[in-house]
């Protein structure tokens, strides 16, 4: 038999790929449970519209000034709130990247 050939088990480099994908893939784990718990504010208005975004997309605050209440006015109210949302979104999908691509190192995957 050829030296280093497959006697029985996994191959030497088999073996040592297998345990660093079981590796990265707890890593990742890890990293989508801090993510989901994770909370981000994002703001409008001059921050009289105040948003805070979980890291699974979940809204879990919303603070309003009542000077942006205006009963006349109603689509400003909700282009000041979805300004918020998105402004939150956007940093949470810069942490999400930045934190998925230290454990793939900068390989997109998909989530």
């Amino acid at each position: 038999m050829a030296k280093g050939g497959f006697r029985g088990g996994m191959p030497g480099g088999m073996g040592n790929l297998m345990a660093q994908a079981q590796k990265m893939q707890r890593q990742l784990e890890e990293a989508q449970n801090e993510i989901k718990l994770m909370r981000i504010t994002g703001t409008a208005g001059g921050e009289q519209v105040k948003l805070t975004l979980g890291g699974d997309h979940v809204i879990y605050g919303l603070e309003i000034s009542p000077e942006v209440i205006d009963p006349e006015d109603p689509e400003l109210l909700a282009d000041l709130v979805m300004a918020a949302y998105n402004q939150a979104n956007e940093q949470l999908e810069a942490v999400t990247e930045e934190k998925m691509g230290k454990v793939t190192g900068g390989v997109k995957m998909p989530f």
